[in-house]
């Protein structure tokens, strides 16, 4: 026969292990779900070399920005003056008619006719009232040319402070993608400061070897092997030796020297050194010369990086450029290779 006794409840004390033992197993398994994973150094790099990508585009666009909005203000300036000297001689001719009309009034109550026999010498009479109809003939010539002119160039004022004002919107949104990539660097340098002072060390190092790869020297060294490549102009060799007077200093978003660069803020410094006015921008000076393939290249030409053309620096010579790299980084050499080339341009 079965037995049919009940089995022996667990004892008070094996309950309570159980129980705290369950409750510390999902405590553990929540938090683990909760915690974020610890990013690796590769992880870090991309995340902060993708950021500084972003930052680089962003600042080349506020630069351009900038640099039409400073040309289109003085083109407004210009024509402010312009408007302001025709409303000047508008009012100068407006006086004059005045007093014509002031001369003809006191006189408007005899008919010519009369006037004319009356004239002690008709020839005068005659020869001055022919010459009273040129000259207002003349006037409401010049008034009506110089309102014409003033509704111009109202017109051109008013188009010219609306494109000023399309440009400053431009610019503070630009300057608000700035921002906002700029907070995305700090989030990036948390993690970098999550890392140990080994692994930041580590990076820093890779970071100098990739650049100075195939240079023969640091990448900031004067030994770098630029080889025996000719200038392409003795402008262009005198933009580049300013160029590299510079290396060594530091990275800064929409700088333009001396103290400090980004990548065009160098090339249109080291070119105005030399006397030679380019555009601000890796974008416009992209077309600011001849296009040339890598094999043309000679040191002093411009060379344009990324296929939305937002990084330029000097090419060097023995495959190395000349550039301002990145925030964290200086002007240095850098292999080529290291960026997707697009095209030379050799400025004339």
């Amino acid at each position: 026969m079965a037995s049919h006794r009940r089995p022996k409840p667990p004892s008070r004390t094996r309950v309570t292990v159980l129980t705290a033992t369950a409750a510390a197993a999902v405590a553990l398994s929540s938090q683990a779900a909760n915690a974020a994973p610890t990013p690796s150094k590769a992880d870090v790099k991309e995340k902060v070399d993708k950021l500084y990508e972003d930052a680089e585009k962003a600042t080349e666009k506020a630069n351009g920005a900038e640099e039409a909005q400073d040309k289109l203000e003085k083109q407004v300036g210009a024509l402010q003056d312009k408007v302001a000297r025709g409303q000047d001689e508008l009012n100068e001719m407006r006086d004059g008619l005045g007093l014509m009309a002031s001369s003809q009034y006191r006189t408007g109550g005899i008919d010519p006719a009369l006037q004319l026999f009356l004239s002690s010498d008709p020839d005068s009479y005659l020869e001055k009232a022919s010459t009273l109809d040129q000259v207002s003939g003349k006037q409401a010539e010049s008034l009506k040319r110089i309102q014409d002119k003033q509704r111009t160039l109202a017109q051109q004022r008013q188009e010219a402070q609306g494109k000023v004002k399309d440009l400053a919107d431009t610019r503070k949104v630009l300057t608000e993608k700035k921002k906002e990539v700029q907070g995305k660097l700090a989030s990036a340098q948390k993690l970098l400061n999550s890392l140990t002072e080994k692994e930041r060390a580590d990076l820093a190092k890779a970071e100098e070897e990739r650049a100075s790869r195939g240079s023969g020297g640091g990448s900031t060294s004067s030994r770098t092997d630029l080889g025996d490549t000719p200038a392409s102009s003795s402008r262009a060799a005198a933009a580049f030796a300013a160029a590299q007077g510079k290396i060594g200093t530091p990275y800064v978003y929409g700088a333009s020297g001396p103290s400090s660069f980004d990548c065009s803020g160098l090339t249109s410094w080291a070119y105005a050194q030399a006397g030679v006015s380019i555009p601000r921008t890796s974008e416009s000076q992209a077309n600011a010369g001849t296009r040339l393939s890598q094999s043309q290249l000679q040191k002093g030409d411009l060379v344009i990086f990324y296929g939305d053309l937002h990084h330029v620096g000097f090419y060097a010579g023995n495959g190395q450029v000349l550039h301002a790299p990145k925030p964290g980084a200086s002007v240095r050499y850098e292999a080529i290779g290291n960026m997707p080339f697009q095209f030379g341009v050799r400025i004339a």
